[in-house]
């Protein structure tokens, strides 16, 4: 399948998942730019309009000729402002479906000021499912994201490690790399107030440095402001662990892998520990088939671990993540 008709495809997927959702749904407004870029394969400023009959619009403020060049939908159309959609198509109805979890309320504001539509409601759901499957186009991209993954952390990283250099410079030499190999550098997160720098670049206990984000793993960062990527002070010393969370990006899509490394000699109970997270990791993915449920592998998984092991599991004291159900209350339910 062309990149027209793949995007053509996820109009098609979408307007069902809404239909299934929302019976009685009449318009969607995308104004999300990666939700715009899955759907038109550009990143440009303005609205995508999907109705539920009759044709979509992508309307464009900046930049129309280089939506043109990048997207091959044939209804892409220039707008100065949000009053132009009506010189095109009219946007009449009682209800507008928008991405809650994405557009600012003061945006909407603005937008729906001069459609004036009375019932907002919520098209994540549907543009979710959508995006969740993913097509044999997609799944190559992601392939390719994952051999530059792949390359970095098993080939790069073992050959550039030496003491002295700070989690900093060791994040700037992998960002480097990435981007020579073809990878796009930038990792996005959805979550609100969320952002992520490459990803956690920690020596020894910086590791496990108090986090807001609700992972197991801590980092200190570059300072509070951005308590991101790696810090400039925190040096490499022999015998000591390297943890590094980072994602890969390509064309869009990305991988994401956690890989911890052993500088020197460290204490045998660390591999002991180690040895264990790789058999539950290897549990999880000899479950992980079609017409499994996620819930029952997960809760079929975590009854085996050991109570000793489960106390500082998915997380050492505070941060421990919130979201794991533990040994006791797993198995008590």
């Amino acid at each position: 399948m062309n990149l027209k008709g793949e995007l053509l495809s996820r109009f098609e997927r979408f307007k069902k998942n809404m239909t299934n959702l929302e019976k009685d749904w009449e318009i969607v407004a995308v104004f999300g730019k990666v939700n715009t870029f899955y759907f038109t394969n550009t990143m440009q400023n303005g609205v995508l309009i999907i109705k539920r009959t009759g044709e979509n619009f992508f309307f464009v403020r900046k930049s129309y000729e280089r939506a043109k060049i990048e997207s091959p939908l044939d209804f892409i159309y220039p707008i100065k402002s949000f009053k132009d959609i009506s010189n095109v198509t009219d946007l009449k109805g009682e209800s507008i479906h928008i991405e809650k979890d994405v557009v600012p309320y003061g945006f909407f504001e603005k937008f729906n000021k001069i459609f004036g539509f009375k019932r907002i409601g919520s098209a994540d759901l549907a543009i979710a499912k959508t995006r969740a499957v993913k097509s044999d186009y997609e799944i190559g991209l992601m392939k390719k994201s994952g051999e530059i993954h792949e390359y970095i952390l098993q080939k790069f990283v073992p050959n550039v490690l030496r003491e002295g250099i700070t989690e900093a410079e060791l994040g700037a030499e992998i960002l480097r790399e990435i981007i020579i190999k073809g990878g796009q550098g930038l990792t996005r997160m959805g979550t609100f107030n969320a952002e992520l720098y490459l990803g956690n670049i920690c020596f020894a206990d910086s590791g496990n440095y108090y986090n807001s984000f609700d992972g197991p793993a801590g980092i200190f960062g570059v300072s509070p402001a951005v308590p991101l990527l790696g810090n400039h002070r925190k040096k490499l010393q022999k015998d000591s662990v390297i943890m590094l969370d980072i994602g890969c990006g390509y064309e869009g899509y990305h991988t994401d892998k956690t890989t911890v490394y052993a500088f020197g000699k460290i204490p045998p109970e660390a591999y002991d520990f180690h040895k264990r997270c790789v058999e539950i990791q290897n549990m999880v993915a000899e479950r992980l088939r079609p017409g499994e449920i996620p819930s029952k592998i997960y809760d079929d998984i975590i009854s085996k671990v050991d109570k000793d092991f489960d106390i500082n599991f998915m997380g050492f004291g505070p941060n421990k993540v919130k979201f794991y159900r533990s040994w006791n209350r797993s198995c008590d339910r």
